[in-house]
């Protein structure tokens, strides 16, 4: 009786890897600075690697199937971004998100201006989800104020920058939330309850450097017309009442509660929806199942840009964006970790991850290349995130772990890139570049102090955490 041959996998090479990383990033980084664009030259990754898989000896078929595993693996985090798209178009059309800028708003004082920018964009970007929404509204409106209060205005968009981005990180509600534990393999709950240590730590810094930039640079004469104007501007559209607050509430305590994140979201919409029904006269069923999918639309602008921008927007078509993205990058992820590719470069990477701590350097290290390099947010958070996911697993680590230094540096460190488009959205819309004379860079002290804060927490054993004490367990049966 004769034996079956095995079948071999084919082996991938050190070069023929790096050579497919290399014409993607290559592609991408001209692509992004010429034409803006990162679908079509993620798509020419997936094409490099499949090609160069041919040649390798694996068949078509083999990576029909792996590039099918890749989506597989983010279908979950696909699903939670249409649903989140749902329950911001929602919450708009019924006046959640516009109460809670609303009520925002009215801390605003000269004494504590660039503290209430802070907090006020912390506020909208987790009500939104959206930094670059908070950019282009609240953003823009204190910009403006700032002006007025003859402030330097680097440091306001700092503030603005710090505000956006600790909301767009903590939010249930955005996208770079919901993709970092989808590319670690944790939910959305136990991804945001780990951050809050190291996130907390970094915003309280944040805080207090703001309190004595502000003390030390603003009149107590300072004109806050404009604040006044933007939070008139959103009453008259809608009705605004503290009970709309609640649905936000409802979704931090199903956090809390460890409710599942499509239910604890879903809550979040029929919440929203009771009470927008209440509480607009506007809003209605059909104009909800509308917000639903294309977002909300005034039926007349506002006369200003920053409320206009800041309203109109939500439902599953502005999450498409993400979501397209994201099936095209796991095709590219499955086939380089299917083949090997991803593994044989990851193998002379963790060389210099000996510890819990160094994996978690190495992946900050990486996402912050992958930014430079690739200059787009998403990429920065789904590459690193299949490259190490695993080795965190190995080191019997919580999932957890690798989803917090994705967010604390992929998410965070994209604004600090001129050429990024992260970088490059807020030069267009705020007006000032990241660094040289003017630049918001230096001021933007979460998006910088984030990253190398959850990196000393880590060699404190603060941000790592173990999978069921497996490290524990080994400790204990080496004695």
């Amino acid at each position: 009786m004769s034996e079956e041959k095995k079948v071999t996998k084919p082996q991938p090479k050190l070069w023929q890897a790096l050579l497919v990383l290399a014409i993607t990033i290559g592609f991408m980084a001209w692509m992004i600075m010429t034409v803006d664009e990162v679908h079509g030259p993620m798509f020419v990754g997936v094409c490099a690697a499949a090609i160069m898989a041919l040649c390798i000896g694996f068949k078509w078929e083999d990576l029909e199937k792996m590039m099918l595993d890749g989506i597989y693996k983010a279908l979950q985090s696909i699903l939670i971004l249409a649903i989140v798209g749902i329950l911001v178009g929602v919450w708009i059309d019924a006046g959640v998100v516009p109460s809670m800028i609303y009520y925002g708003l009215k801390i605003l004082s000269p004494k504590i201006f660039l503290v209430a920018v802070l907090l006020i964009c912390s506020i909208t970007s987790l009500a939104t989800g959206t930094s670059w929404g908070t950019m282009a509204s609240m953003g823009v409106a204190f910009l403006g104020i700032s002006y007025g209060m003859g402030l330097n205005p680097a440091i306001t968009v700092g503030a603005v920058l710090s505000g956006a981005y600790f909301g767009d990180k903590m939010s249930p509600l955005s996208d770079t939330t919901n993709l970092a534990p989808a590319m670690a393999g944790t939910d959305v709950m136990s991804h945001v309850k780990f951050m809050l240590l190291p996130t907390g730590i970094t915003y309280v810094i944040c805080l207090i450097v703001f309190l004595v930039f502000g003390f030390t640079g603003i009149s107590g004469n300072a004109d806050m017309s404009q604040a006044a104007e933007l939070g008139d501007a959103i009453k008259g559209i809608f009705n605004v009442n503290p009970l709309l607050i609640l649905p936000p509430v409802i979704v931090i305590a199903a956090i809390a509660l460890k409710v599942p994140a499509i239910p604890g979201i879903s809550l979040g919409i029929f919440s929203g929806a009771i009470l927008g029904l209440l509480f607009q006269p506007n809003c209605n069923l059909g104009s909800l199942m509308v917000a639903s999918y294309g977002g909300y639309s005034l039926e007349a602008s506002t006369g200003l840009e920053a409320v206009d921008n800041l309203l109109e927007r939500g439902g599953i078509d502005s999450m498409l964006f993400s979501i397209s993205l994201t099936i095209i990058a796991m095709m590219f992820g499955g086939i380089m970790e299917g083949t090997g590719m991803m593994g044989i470069i990851v193998e002379q990477i963790k060389k210099f991850a000996k510890s819990p701590a160094s994996l978690v350097t190495v992946t900050e290290a990486t996402c912050l290349f992958s930014n430079i390099t690739m200059p787009e947010q998403y990429i920065s958070i789904i590459i690193p995130g299949r490259m190490y996911a695993d080795e965190y697993a190995k080191m019997g680590l919580h999932p957890a772990c690798c989803s917090n230094a994705l967010e604390s540096a992929g998410t965070v460190t994209s604004a600090l890139v001129p050429w990024n488009t992260c970088g490059a959205y807020i030069t267009s819309t705020l007006g000032l570049t990241a660094w040289g004379a003017g630049g918001y860079g230096p001021y933007a002290i979460f998006n910088w102090l984030m990253p190398v804060m959850n990196i000393v927490l880590a060699y404190l054993g603060l941000t790592v955490a173990d999978m069921n004490n497996v490290r524990l367990a080994k400790k204990k049966a080496a004695k």
